[in-house]
């Protein structure tokens, strides 16, 4: 069924062997601009650390701000649901993504004069504003890409929007660093100015997007009527343990990434200097989006042969990507063009990166992410139980070991967080119905997990050892463990499981 977009009332759930390419593609770039802007962060902290002579807690405040947006504005959404009724259940999930566009834009907007007038609070509440739209979206974009399709499909679409996500924060701290630091730093004006153009074009992105939704012919899946007043979806134990084990997975993935670089240095693991540690961290990262990727094709509802040899095939590329990446950086050398990107240093330290056994290292665990896709069967609970174990034992091996071995162990982490959110959030919400979009809000309220367990795991680190800290994410993959096992289905009748 694909409604106008001015229609006031379509199915909370499209016919079940109905898929929306069409609209779902178009998801997948709004899922591209938010990890992309996301990152943006991370340029820009420098960035106004040096500007306004910050200290590094005042810098952290950018991540405090933009994150803490998320917890109030869902909290705030819950609150609503739970006392009037689901608002994006009356309003539709396209009006819902809506709004968050327009928010986002409004934020991305606020940080102009705040460059004219140097304010570092304007900037923090132009970050927390684009943090409310993003909130906004995230409850909206989230379980309307599961009901573009299939429910059973639902984890194999996030994967793939996942994916996307993952691709825009892999490029976004390349070309933000290049606009921030090089295209638009300017000596005689103050660091901040050379934010001003870069999100002016981040609104009218949103602004043209926002457009483009408004007129497209997209399904609404509004439900006008109301929601019962109370709990709502909170009700739901498997949605209520989802909670928890979104809490769990961003706390352990951010904290992992914050610490990753720390870690490296240390003299057990070879003493790596920062500027080389931040280049393995790729491994780490990369690894979620391979993971991603196969976790799209693996849940999808295509046949077994292609959908295999998909699986097979995107560790294959990412490989060989890899393993030529020295002698592309040293062709890409010798043309004068790229001279600025590739000269002699930059090729020294793509060889000593990605050269000799490191990519054959990477290729090794590239085998074990493809048989335990295949062992997980391509079930959403399954993959979730079997990937924590995975998890677990590399932490083990990386708190218990030294050298190459703890390394690798470390960064081989990040393939397995592949598929966590997308499945976690496809299982949470699974079931549900008209309440798909306040039970989103919960799960989105959960990313607080990033502010609460990489405190946590610092001061142990600060206590016992940055080794000894990597049991905070061991109990928080042992949680995941236990919902791909049981939480999952908590409550729910055999048919609903």
């Amino acid at each position: 069924m694909m409604n106008t977009p001015g229609a006031a009332t379509a199915s909370a759930q499209p016919a079940s062997n109905q898929t929306y390419r069409g609209p779902f593609a178009i998801m997948t770039i709004l899922f591209f601009m938010w990890g992309f802007m996301t990152v943006f962060n991370d340029v820009l902290i420098p960035r106004f650390k040096e500007a306004f002579t910050l200290t590094f807690f005042e810098a952290m405040l950018v991540q405090f701000a933009f994150f803490g947006a998320y917890g109030i504005g869902s909290l705030i959404y819950y609150i609503i649901s739970m006392t009037s009724g689901d608002p994006i259940n009356r309003i539709g999930y396209k009006n819902g993504v809506i709004i968050g566009l327009l928010t986002s834009a409004l934020g991305s907007v606020l940080f102009y004069p705040a460059a004219v007038k140097t304010s570092y609070p304007f900037f923090l509440v132009a970050f927390f504003i684009v943090g409310l739209g993003f909130a906004m979206l995230q409850i909206a974009a989230n379980p309307y890409v599961t009901i573009l399709g299939p429910e059973q499909t639902a984890s194999s679409r996030l994967n793939l929007s996942q994916a996307f996500n993952s691709f825009g924060t892999t490029i976004g701290p390349i070309i933000g660093g290049w606009l921030i630091f090089t295209l638009l730093s300017k000596q005689t004006e103050h660091g901040a100015a050379s934010v001003k153009i870069p999100y002016l074009c981040f609104a009218g992105v949103f602004v043209l997007l926002a457009v483009f939704f408004k007129f497209a012919h997209l399904p609404a899946f509004t439900n006008p009527e109301k929601i019962e007043d109370g709990l709502g979806a909170l009700k739901h134990p498997h949605t209520a343990l989802g909670m928890l084990a979104i809490f769990m997975y961003v706390g352990a993935e951010v904290t992992m990434g914050s610490l990753i670089i720390s870690y490296l240095g240390l003299p057990a693991l070879g003493g790596l200097g920062k500027d080389v540690a931040s280049k393995f961290l790729a491994f780490f990262w990369g690894g979620l989006m391979i993971g991603r990727f196969m976790g799209a094709f693996a849940l999808s509802a295509m046949r077994a042969a292609i959908k295999n040899t998909l699986v097979v095939l995107v560790p294959v590329i990412a490989f060989v990507l890899i393993a030529l990446w020295p002698r592309i950086a040293a062709f890409l050398s010798g043309i004068p063009v790229s001279n600025s990107y590739f000269d002699a240093s930059a090729v020294a330290m793509v060889n000593l990166v990605c050269g000799g056994h490191n990519a054959m290292i990477y290729g090794m665990f590239l085998i074990v992410l493809i048989i335990a896709f295949f062992v997980g069967e391509a079930g959403a609970h399954r993959m979730l139980a079997l990937f924590s174990v995975l998890i677990i034992a590399l932490l083990v091996t990386s708190m218990s070991s030294t050298g190459e071995i703890a390394k690798w162990s470390i960064l081989g982490v990040g393939m397995f967080c592949s598929v966590m959110w997308s499945n976690i959030f496809s299982l949470a919400i699974e079931g549900l119905g008209p309440q798909k979009s306040q039970a989103s809000s919960l799960l989105v309220m959960a990313i607080l997990g990033g502010a609460i367990l990489p405190p946590l795991q610092g001061w142990i680190a600060d206590k016992a050892g940055i080794q000894t800290s990597f049991l905070v994410p061991m109990v928080a993959f042992a949680y995941i463990a236990f919902y791909g096992i049981y939480g999952y289905k908590a409550g729910r009748t055999a048919t609903a499981a």
